[in-house]
């Protein structure tokens, strides 16, 4: 979208920092984050192997909490291990994090150690005296009833699967244990007796390798177990687990199907172009024009794509009329609307869709960042053609700059602002860089007093590349209340929709398993928020990022701050959020968890003085992150 020199230019001369790129969900954590940094003590287990079997896991490896917009490092220092209470509504999900660090090693394969979470059957390896972390997501259904619902996560450190082939049986064993075996049964195999002496003398021979059989080295730890043979393996591994409680209080309200602020993502078709993905009530659709195809994003989350004919007119209803659905831009491409044959499938296009319900849902993306009068000119021209086929027809428009080679104003920064002016009636949406904006409010306001809302006019906001720290974004290294606040800027600002460029924009690949490599000349992770599954296992489901979980939370916080407006005033919603502490600006937010829960806190709290105490069990989903 935008370059790095004519965006430089508009930010005030601020340039991206190209240097190494951070790992996900790495960068940052510590105590910048507001942790106190109380590292607790080591094990005082001695050198030599371990069993985790007959070994407490806590004596093992040191396990504690984070909130979901901590980045948790490797070197993240221990904290002490509490009790993880949550606050929910209806319909929203809910993350935190499980942070692991051994102690000492207690595999030999070159590594810490395996810890399996009993509860997820996910089974996740961490590296020797690192920390690795556990997402872990919480959906609250739609039909919940309120209240205090408890629950247990059970992180258990397990043999590697090495060491328990190496533990089989030897060649030898095998053969001896087959040998008794065999003796056994033939001793007490159907037969006729002579006398009842010869029976139970059979018997008392079947005992005896019986007891040869459990005598074996094999069979050594059953023998040690002090009464732990008779439980099941689920047991046992309770037992020695460290549990980590849970409380999760559901209030009652129940966040809309449908987003209250469009949000919509660009999908790139490239190799690792993802078959499936799952999302609750975060909608991806296509961000821009893709000739005739579109991308379906349907209620079992798969995502295919379709061409524009009758045989996909039905799956695209489906699509389209899903309630989840706020936003979709309508395929289009300008390069081909001066034929016959494309105008006349643009008209039928038209005419199809704007007799559905969802009509009122689509938008047309003629024109990516127009920079002078003949583009801005091509944009009035297609949007005619468009208003001849429908009168209620919406076009948006991106830019960060106004028409150069105009008399609009002195400069382009400044007829930036009066871009409405120009292109009225021909465009209904109008999407400006957060870039551009940088921490001038002033500018906002003098944006919005532009718009006609009267006239079926919206502003919207996006970023692409910029801005850069500390202004919110998603690039990789920014503090997790960094991405999360990117909502509550557009909340604050009073946009009406937001638009990002791209979710899987990365360096295209021959094969999907390819290593992922971010775009040269791009701000790292920018365009990229999930992942092709074959880079990390067999899977094809993609892996998303931990920025894209922290875009659903800040889409959720949104819900949150428009109750409270509907309930007591839009300024009282922006009193909040500053009394709170959590947002202020695009330069001054909250750097850790805290306020968030104080906000969400407040909106939440006449209706949790209702909820009632309930002892539940939930399924927990843990996600890679």
């Amino acid at each position: 979208m935008e370059s790095a020199e004519s965006n430089s230019a508009a930010a005030g001369g601020k340039t991206q920092n190209n240097s190494v790129p951070p790992v996900e969900g790495v960068a940052g954590g510590g105590t910048s984050y507001g942790w106190v940094d109380g590292g607790l003590q080591g094990s005082s287990l001695g050198n030599g192997a371990i069993d985790p079997t007959k070994v407490h896991s806590a004596d093992l490896l040191h396990v504690w909490s984070m909130p979901s917009t901590a980045n948790v490092s490797q070197q993240e220092a221990p904290r002490q291990l509490e009790h993880v209470n949550l606050l929910a509504a209806r319909n929203e999900r809910e993350s935190f994090q499980i942070a692991l660090r051994p102690k000492v090693s207690w595999a030999t394969s070159g590594i810490a150690g395996s810890v399996q979470v009993q509860c997820t059957d996910l089974c996740s390896s961490a590296g020797d005296r690192e920390t690795s972390a556990i997402w872990v997501s919480l959906n609250v259904p739609c039909g919940q009833q309120p209240g205090i619902y408890e629950g247990e996560i059970f992180i258990t450190a397990v043999r590697t699967e090495t060491e328990s082939r190496g533990e089989s049986l030897t060649k030898s064993e095998r053969y001896q244990l087959y040998r008794e075996l065999r003796s056994c049964l033939d001793i007490t195999e159907h037969r006729e007796y002579s006398s009842s002496e010869e029976m139970v003398q059979n018997l008392t021979s079947a005992s005896t390798t019986l007891r040869r059989m459990l005598d074996l080295p094999s069979f050594q730890d059953c023998q040690e177990s002090n009464g732990l043979g008779d439980m099941m393996d689920e047991d046992i591994m309770n037992n020695v687990a460290v549990r980590l409680k849970l409380s999760l209080t559901v209030w009652d309200f129940t966040l809309p199907l449908t987003p209250s602020l469009p949000a919509v993502f660009g999908i790139g078709f490239v190799w690792s172009m993802a078959p499936k993905v799952g999302m609750t009530h975060l909608i991806i659709t296509s961000g821009g024009s893709f000739n005739t195809e579109s991308v379906r994003f349907s209620a079992d989350g798969e995502i295919a794509c379709e061409f524009w004919h009758t045989r996909a007119l039905g799956l695209a209803k489906e699509y389209y009329s899903d309630p989840r659905l706020a936003a979709y831009a309508v395929p289009y491409a300008p390069i081909l609307s001066s034929t016959d044959s494309a105008k006349n499938s643009l008209r039928r296009e038209v005419e199809i869709l704007k007799s559905e319900a969802h009509w009122s849902k689509s938008y047309f993306y003629l024109w990516d960042e127009p920079l002078n009068v003949e583009q801005y000119h091509v944009i009035r021209s297609i949007s005619n053609e468009l208003q001849s086929y429908a009168s209620d027809v919406r076009i948006l428009t991106t830019y960060y700059c106004g028409p150069s080679g105009s008399e609009l104003a002195p400069s382009t920064f400044e007829a930036f602002v009066k871009v409405p002016n120009v292109l009225r009636p021909h465009t209904q949406i109008f999407c400006t860089s957060e870039w551009v904006l940088g921490t001038r409010e002033d500018l906002v306001k003098d944006i919005v007093a532009e718009i006609r809302p009267d006239l079926g006019e919206e502003w919207w906001t996006y970023v692409c590349m910029g801005p850069s720290d500390p202004q919110p974004n998603w690039h990789l290294g920014m503090r997790g209340t960094q991405h999360r606040a990117v909502m509550w800027r557009v909340w604050k600002e009073g946009g009406t929709g937001f638009l990002y460029w791209g979710t899987n924009c990365y360096e295209k690949a021959m094969i999907p398993s390819a290593e992922i490599c971010f775009r040269r000349g791009l701000p790292p992770g920018d365009g990229v928020l999930f992942y092709p599954g074959e880079v990390f296992s067999s899977s094809h489901e993609p892996v998303a990022s931990t920025r894209l979980e922290r875009v659903l939370s800040g889409m959720q916080d949104i819900e949150y701050l428009k109750l409270y407006s509907s309930k007591y005033g839009r300024e009282e919603g922006l009193a909040l959020l500053e009394k709170t502490g959590m947002y202020f600006g695009p330069d001054r937010y909250a750097h850790d968890h805290g306020p968030i829960d104080v906000m969400r806190g407040e909106v939440a709290i006449p209706e949790k003085e209702a909820a009632y105490n309930l002892q539940h069990k939930w399924k927990v989903i843990v996600m890679n992150p």
